[in-house]
């Protein structure tokens, strides 16, 4: 509607799952898509990796704004850690078939760790509010074939760690301990709207 006040919350992601997320838990917000270099160097911490990448793209979108808008920008980033910290695999988005194969592959049979980092830049102030929640994952032995079956389905794609629990990849898990269903998709919601209320913006105020 022409004239509509543009929402408070701003989700710094391309994710049709973030998005999916915070419109089941009855947010309304404007998607900014962040464009920030994802690279990362070297092992770091698994969690600490979330969190950077979380708050790289909220704070590439905040700083997009004008001046005098009021917003609250939310990122968010999940990766795949497995092994312990301090010699973790981190396992991100797979690049092609080959690399989606691997991931698979490797996480068959294992309790490995997803990781979401979320940040919340409250604009024009620049604060930033960061957290991340762990959900531990155990993964039973996959077939040969059903990774083959996996990897030609294209379920794979712009997929942490190659896989969508949300989707068929729920046939391999067993069981989550610590963190929601919700974490391992992509954001956790009850920790996100947590930080939007420490961060001034209680859900429902200000057409959110």
């Amino acid at each position: 509607m022409a004239g509509e006040p543009l929402p408070a919350l701003v989700l710094a992601s391309a994710s049709p799952r973030r998005r999916d997320l915070l419109e089941a838990a009855g947010a309304r917000f404007e998607v900014l898509v962040s464009h920030a270099d994802e690279t990362l160097e070297g092992r770091p911490d698994p969690a600490q990796a979330a969190e950077s990448l979380a708050r790289m793209k909220a704070l590439a979108v905040a700083e997009s704004l004008p001046q005098d808008r009021t917003a609250w920008v939310l990122g968010a980033d999940t990766v795949v850690a497995l092994g312990p910290d301090g010699d973790a695999t981190l396992l991100g988005k797979p690049a092609d078939e080959g690399q989606a194969r691997s991931m698979l592959e490797s996480l068959s049979g294992t309790r490995h760790r997803v990781i979401t980092g979320v940040c919340v830049v409250r604009w024009p102030s620049r604060q930033v509010f960061l957290d991340s929640e762990c959900t531990h994952v155990t993964m039973r032995q996959i077939l040969p074939q059903e990774v083959q079956d996996y990897v030609e389905s294209g379920e794979w794609q712009d997929k942490a760690g190659g896989y969508a629990i949300q989707e068929n990849a729920d046939a391999f898990v067993e069981c989550l301990e610590g963190g929601g269903f919700d974490n391992v998709v992509g954001l956790p919601v009850n920790r996100v709207f947590e930080m939007l209320r420490l961060a001034g913006l209680a859900m429902g105020q200000d057409g959110s």
